[in-house]
């Protein structure tokens, strides 16, 4: 699709960049495929915020992605190719021969026009869906179940994509994008290819004021904090807080390990690349 930039006429367009929406047909979504979406400031059902610096921002629609593909051996031409204001990736608008539409993740290197299929016969081209024991290896893949039947849950974002390197057994070695290799059923089902809008990687902010459109408020650092407010807070001076990145509740930061599930470690295979 391509970066575009704007001539620098006000300092805030200097450097702002986005993706080219040139190759996008629609530029209103599907009404019966969308759904109200509520804004909630980082807040939980109680009305605690549980989420720091989230509030404004745009209002959107929800679009209703079929991440199962559940409508098998039907084949669907992409009518459209359409923007959504919830992720990074593109939406491909697919007509089923019975006369559904639903919305999909655009893959890279499908165009207006292709027919798109799930079946486990399916012809393994970028777009259409199967489960991973008919995958052969090396096969480039996105939108993978964890559980089968429960939707792809993996590998979602713009430009992401996994490879399936191996089946032992009933399960099948996928390497995902952060370099974790893991263990999947090879019932799953995943979709052939990358997901669409490489360039997005790329794009420059540029300004604070699109970040609000985004819904992402300031961020205050601790150590211009009070000690009161953070434990960096406080001191004479400009200060370096004098201990290690600590978050406001004293939990470190920059490292610490996190992941309380084990259940699932017996199917990793490899951990992910460090940085």
């Amino acid at each position: 699709m391509g970066i575009k930039s704007y001539k620098p006429v006000s300092p805030g367009i200097r450097f702002m960049t986005r993706v080219s929406t040139d190759e996008l047909e629609k530029k209103k979504p599907e009404r019966a495929l969308t759904r109200p979406l509520t804004s909630t400031g980082g807040r939980n059902n109680s009305g605690r915020m549980t989420v720091r610096h989230r509030g404004g921002g745009h209002k959107r629609k929800y679009r209703v992605i079929d991440f199962k593909r559940n409508k098998l051996d039907v084949p669907g031409k992409v009518a459209a190719l359409e923007y959504d204001p919830n992720r990074s990736a593109r939406l491909a608008l697919l007509h089923y021969l019975d006369g559904e539409k639903s919305y999909i993740l655009a893959p890279d290197q499908v165009r207006v026009g292709d027919v798109l299929v799930a079946s486990e016969s399916a012809e393994i081209r970028p777009g259409n869906h199967l489960p991973l024991k008919q995958l052969p290896l090396g096969t480039v893949i996105h939108n993978l179940e964890l559980k089968k039947g429960k939707g792809g849950q993996l590998m979602r974002s713009a430009g992401s994509n996994g490879q399936v390197l191996a089946k032992v057994g009933k399960y099948a070695q996928v390497r995902l994008p952060s370099g974790e290799e893991r263990l999947v059923h090879q019932d799953c089902w995943a979709t052939v290819g990358q997901v669409g809008n490489l360039d997005h990687i790329n794009i420059s902010v540029g300004k604070a004021g699109r970040t609000r459109w985004m819904g992402r408020r300031p961020k205050v650092r601790g150590s211009a904090m009070n000690p009161v407010d953070h434990p960096h807070g406080g001191g004479e001076g400009k200060s370096k807080g004098g201990r290690h990145p600590v978050t406001p509740w004293g939990v470190p930061t920059k490292g610490k390990k996190t992941r309380r599930n084990t259940r699932s470690d017996k199917y990793i295979v490899k951990r992910r690349a460090k940085k």
